[in-house]
């Protein structure tokens, strides 16, 4: 083998010692030797490979493969701005905690600075979004180099994983590879002299991480009107760790829709209840205990500026969300969860409750709202989530699909995790992400996003011949642009300007884009339509489009905001 074969194939072979079993890869010159690595490695059925010619779009694949299941995934790429084209992916795991390890192929160190072609400084182009990065160079092919490519490759496994600190997230090795890039004989074996651990072990095993152990401190007595506020959280099986911990105190119980599990402790259109101002000045809460990442509700950030009321944090990371600079206390969530909850004022609590069922009741009924036959985001969502079936999987774009399942009516059914890339909640590489979570959990998956999410990521639909296909329903919610901005303050006045800065209608003919990527497409005009249609069962992509007036989401959420008030 030549050094940089040596290398490739060591670096792949202790990823898989450590648990790598996905490995998403898109072509280059630079990264040749890692490619023959993983094919071989597949060839083996050592690990499941992938490949994308879009790294923005592999590097989607590789968060969407590890978002689930918690077991790193890896993306290789060539040199240059390929490296570049991952930062969007690294940034959302670094806030999400997903756990990513990026192996990008580098020129020789050499050749930084000198104008070499696609040959830029690598390292450190991810800043501290990584928790571990590491520059190996080009190798020589000793010996003696062998301990310091697997050790490094452990280090960046347990970073990835949070073994040594409380937060999973991305870590980076960059490879430095030399000429001759390609092997003298593909698939050869290791020398003996470079092989690893006796019978498959890491280089180095490192236990979990103890960062998080049960501290056994008492939650505050005299707390008696706790309201608890579930956010997203890194692994969507903690949600229902937390709501049924709280549950067994009654505390009543408001969360944003992600997460998998005991729906049926939480509140019914709990986001709503907070637009109650009468329910909140006549059964007003002691204490707001908020879990996780709350990114959807300007109604929430009211509620935990109150003066009145205390607001405590409990977290799944190293740090906490606190954007309101309210929060007076922090938990982990282990040692939150290992301690039993303080008791709750019951008739206080059933006044929540009561409130919230007979909010549920008014928006069943179809009469209760003012509107015409014409589909709305808000019943686009509740149906696609109640479509879903149980053990089946929903990814939620962000923007107005998230807030919009939001609004929707209660799920049918508990056994549906959903699930969405809320670390920075932005739209990229959303239809790979949800490629991902399908290739990695073999669960029914199903995407609701809207046309912009779609379109930003088409290239996720861009996947060759050769390449394992998932079962992927898509379900397009087409309002021609940039919906979400109707709601806000902007789209208060819909006029020339707010179409062309903030609306952008693109006029996307999504049924021919599908037909380039090979994706089967349906229009449907009614939900009762989407509703029959997402019942018929289908294998592979197929993409599901659904018409909605831009002007309706406004309108709708201001209709539902006026139901809540009515006690």
């Amino acid at each position: 083998m030549n050094p940089a074969e040596l290398l490739a194939n060591v670096v792949v072979d202790e990823l898989i010692r450590c648990g790598v079993r996905h490995v998403v890869l898109s072509p280059g010159s630079r990264s040749a030797p890692l490619a023959y690595a993983v094919e071989q490695a597949e060839r083996q059925s050592r690990l499941q490979l992938h490949i994308r010619v879009d790294e923005r779009s592999a590097a989607f694949l590789a968060l969407g493969l590890a978002k689930v299941t918690r077991v790193p995934a890896a993306i290789i790429m060539t040199s240059g701005t390929a490296v570049a084209n991952l930062h969007p992916a690294v940034l959302e795991a670094d806030h999400a905690g997903v756990p990513l390890i990026v192996v990008s192929a580098d020129r020789p160190a050499a050749l930084r600075g000198t104008g070499a072609n696609q040959t830029t400084t690598q390292p450190g182009m991810f800043g501290g979004s990584v928790r571990y990065e590491f520059d190996l160079p080009a190798p020589a092919g000793q010996v003696s180099e062998m301990p310091l490519w697997r050790s490094t490759v452990c280090r960046g496994y347990a970073a990835a994983t949070g073994s040594l600190s409380a937060l999973a997230g991305p870590a980076h090795l960059n490879i430095g590879l030399a000429d001759p890039l390609s092997p003298a004989q593909p698939g050869v074996k290791l020398p003996s002299d470079f092989a690893g651990r006796p019978e498959s072990k890491p280089w180095v095993a490192v236990p979990p991480s103890a960062a998080l152990a049960p501290s056994g401190t008492q939650n505050p007595q005299g707390e008696s009107r706790t309201l608890l506020v579930v956010g997203d959280l890194p692994d969507a099986a903690d949600f229902a760790r937390v709501v049924s911990h709280a549950a067994q105190a009654g505390w009543p119980i408001i969360a944003e829709p992600f997460g998998a599990g005991a729906r049926g402790e939480v509140l019914p259109h709990g986001s709503l209840l907070l637009a109650n101002e009468s329910l909140l000045e006549a059964h007003p809460p002691s204490r707001v205990v908020t879990v996780g990442r709350l990114t959807l509700s300007r109604d929430i950030a009211t509620l935990t500026r109150r003066s009145d009321i205390r607001v405590e944090h409990v977290s799944a990371t190293d740090t906490w969300a606190d954007p309101g600079h309210v929060v007076e206390r922090v938990t982990a969530l282990n040692s939150w969860l290992a301690v039993e909850p303080a008791p709750v004022d019951g008739a206080w609590a059933q006044a929540w409750r009561s409130a919230g069922d007979r909010l549920a009741r008014r928006l069943a009924d179809s009469t209760a709202l003012p509107g015409d036959e014409s589909p709305t985001g808000v019943d686009i969502a509740g149906a696609t989530r109640d479509a879903v079936p149980e053990g089946g999987i929903l990814v939620v774009g962000s923007s107005n699909a998230a807030r919009d399942l939001d609004y929707a009516r209660a799920p049918h059914t508990e056994a549906v995790s959903v699930i969405g890339n809320r670390g920075l909640a932005g739209i990229d590489g959303t239809t790979s992400t949800a490629v991902g979570i399908a290739l990695s959990t073999k669960a029914p998956t199903t995407l609701l996003v809207g046309d912009l999410t779609f379109l930003h990521d088409i290239n996720g639909l861009l996947i060759g011949p050769a390449e394992t296909r998932p079962d992927l329903t898509i379900v397009v919610l087409n309002d021609d642009g940039g919906g979400i901005f109707g709601t806000l303050e902007y789209g208060a006045v819909r006029n020339d300007s707010f179409q062309r800065l903030f609306a952008t209608p693109t006029g996307a003919n999504l049924s021919a884009l599908c037909a380039g990527y090979g994706a089967r497409h349906q229009i449907v005009d009614t939900v009762a339509d989407l509703a029959s249609t997402l019942a018929q069962e289908a294998a592979g992509i197929r993409v599901i489009e659904i018409a909605v007036d831009p002007a309706h989401h406004r309108q709708r959420r201001a209709d539902l905001r006026t139901a809540a008030q009515l006690g």
